[in-house]
């Protein structure tokens, strides 16, 4: 559906006509620009924007079908961009994303929003109270957006980076040394870092391309140069979030390592426990299955302090491979 459509000239909101088929031509008469926003639209709602907008036909169904990687298109009349904000949810500890197409052409922008992780309507009301930025034109509109979307990465990086760290507490806590669901945690906590990463890393050539040279040495189109350096920005920011995700994952994999080696490490220290008592327990085992035996003929079978020697025996040698399982750390 389209949630709001909006004419701006000057920095300034104006009054736009009831239908958005018409408000490119007043745009451009009034030397301003007009801003759609969609929220999961339909194919037929979709087509009259199309229409209207002419966007190309391959964006308008990747902007319809979602499930894209953040990338960057370059069409004849306009350019399409896909980001792909993020909600972290710290009560289950999951990373959601949602997706935002933006169409920038000239005098128009068109958004389509997919998904609860959208910053849109808070991007309208800021820029709406920020005239000198929306007075650049839609460029403006992209690059609020962007930025939007990359400093809540960052906010989403630390709420990560928190949780790792208790995390990484309860796994090296000599207490604890982890519980037998530590592993399916930190596995469940990778794959929120993968599916954060999967909104980041692919978003860093498109800002690369949109606040420098494009390919071939040729600035990309419809970004006004004057704001190429406000992209530089927010490329240096998800340079940061990239780095800090690299760092997450890294340490992530370490943390399951060591959990895994401790669990070793603790299974070897009870198999040697149980081979320490099952050593003391077979010592007098044997010594009482000899003297099981129905012969005739054995030693001391006849003295009458032999039970008594047999057992102060038992428990000597019982004493002494104890002391030496301890000692040597087994016990």
């Amino acid at each position: 559906m389209i949630v709001d459509c909006a004419i701006y000239s000057d920095g300034r909101r104006t009054e736009g006509p009831g239908d958005f088929s018409d408000a490119l031509e007043e745009a451009r008469a009034a030397g301003g620009f007009v801003w759609v926003g969609l929220y999961e639209p339909s194919e037929p709602e979709f087509d009259r924007v199309t229409q209207e907008f002419g966007l190309h036909p391959l964006a308008v169904e990747d902007a319809l079908k979602a499930h894209q990687r953040p990338k960057l298109e370059v069409y004849d009349d306009s350019l399409f961009l896909v980001l792909k904000p993020v909600v972290y949810e710290p009560e289950s500890d999951t990373v959601s994303a949602g997706e935002v197409m933006v169409f920038l052409g000239d005098g128009f922008v068109v958004t389509v929003r997919h998904g609860e992780g959208s910053p849109l309507g808070a991007v309208r009301q800021r820029l709406e109270h920020e005239p000198e930025l929306l007075g650049k034109g839609p460029t403006s509109v992209v690059y609020a957006i962007a930025d939007a979307v990359v400093d809540h990465y960052l906010d989403v990086a630390t709420e990560l980076q928190t949780d790792l760290e208790e995390l990484e507490t309860e796994v090296f806590s000599p207490s604890s040394g982890g519980t037998r669901h530590t592993a399916s945690r930190i596995y469940t906590f990778k794959r929120q870092v993968l599916e954060f990463r999967r909104a980041t890393g692919p978003l860093a050539k498109p800002l690369s391309r949109m606040a420098g040279a494009g390919e071939y040495g040729v600035n990309v189109p419809f970004v006004d140069d004057k704001a190429r350096p406000f992209f530089r920005d927010v490329s240096d920011h998800l340079t940061r979030v990239n780095e800090s995700v690299e760092g997450l994952d890294r340490l992530v994999s370490d943390i399951l390592s060591a959990h895994l080696a401790q669990m070793s490490v603790r299974q070897n220290d009870d198999m040697r426990k149980i081979s320490a008592w099952a050593a003391m327990a077979a010592v007098p085992t044997m010594i009482a299955g000899i003297y099981g035996m129905n012969f005739d003929h054995m030693p001391e079978l006849h003295w009458v302090w032999s039970y008594p020697a047999v057992i102060i025996v038992m428990v000597g040698l019982v004493v002494l491979l104890y002391r030496l399982f301890k000692r040597r750390g087994w016990m």
